[in-house]
């Protein structure tokens, strides 16, 4: 009975010991702080499977959700989102001496791509941007028909296209390919930060940019409301409304701003799920170990 017990106490051992070096690592290592930034009528409250998915991954991560612009306070304009989340997110840097990941969600990623671009000093190792609209939106989604019910697709320029329209966060990154022109010379936040229109900041925005590790663009065909959802990774439509890949873009091939400096230096990943939903996206599990996971070490 004796030998038994020893015997067993003994297995015991052998599986407890490396399981609590492992978390002794985790603790004393670490790993890097990860940021979380929502998106459009989003809060902190709605990405709590998305940490629970990433201590479990990664026990000990610290993870941050910042809490600001929640809901209706998401309608504001971009730039001052930056600013905002800017403000928030610098002092977690600043207490990172090896690096940040940003997972930024929606809305949130055109939000992290102006942080990136506008802060010189900024540390962040992986950004991964979670089924956001990176070259627009053009689009009659649900979204629309409830925040602009007079407006479909074809007739929002009137509006986003203006003074007025520019002080909401979405008609910041519309991007209507039938008046190319007008988004070019109206658009306060999306056409500069893609050096569509004459930005005196491209060069340094560009270095900022590029001092991020990697770039984890996640998307779908089943999204429903980034449109087109091949924008979660830089695609967009032309004139006819053909959407034309990445690859194939101006800003990619004139490397505008970065992106064809990441996919030379291998730290551009393409994660593509079917059968998502958009506001699934931050809960769903296969996404999370499928597209997240290996880039949050």
């Amino acid at each position: 009975m004796f030998l038994t017990r020893r015997s067993s106490s003994s297995r015991v051992s052998a599986l407890l010991y490396p399981l609590l070096g492992a978390c002794f690592w985790a603790s004393v290592a670490g790993y890097k702080p990860v940021i979380i930034v929502h998106g459009l009528f989003d809060s902190s409250e709605d990405f709590k499977n998305l940490k629970m998915f990433i201590n479990q991954s990664h026990p000990g991560t610290n993870v941050t959700v910042i809490d600001l612009f929640d809901r209706s306070a998401s309608l504001e304009p971009m730039w001052k989102q930056v600013e905002g989340f800017k403000a928030a997110i610098y002092p977690i840097m600043q207490n990172a001496a090896d690096g940040v990941h940003f997972i930024c969600y929606s809305q949130g990623g055109l939000v992290c791509r102006g942080i990136l671009s506008t802060l010189s000093e900024h540390n962040v190792n992986s950004f991964i941007s979670l089924s956001s609209p990176q070259a627009g939106q053009y689009g009659d989604t649900d979204y629309l028909k409830y925040l602009f019910p007079q407006f479909v697709k074809s007739n929002l320029y009137h509006l986003c296209y203006t003074g007025v329209g520019q002080r909401i966060s979405i008609c910041n990154y519309w991007n209507d390919p039938h008046h190319r022109d007008l988004y070019v010379n109206s658009s306060d936040y999306l056409a500069l930060l893609n050096s569509e229109r004459a930005n005196p900041n491209a060069t340094e925005w560009k270095k900022n940019f590029l001092k991020i590790k990697k770039l984890v663009l996640i998307g779908g065909p089943d999204d429903g409301v980034i449109t087109p959802w091949q924008s979660s990774q830089f695609g967009f439509y032309d004139n006819n409304e053909t959407v034309i890949e990445m690859q194939e873009q101006d800003l990619f091939l004139r490397d505008v701003f970065g992106l064809k400096t990441l996919a030379a230096r291998g730290d551009l990943i393409i994660c593509s799920v079917p059968g998502v939903q958009h506001v699934f996206w931050h809960s769903n599990e296969t996404v999370f170990h499928t597209c997240m996971e290996k880039w949050l070490e």
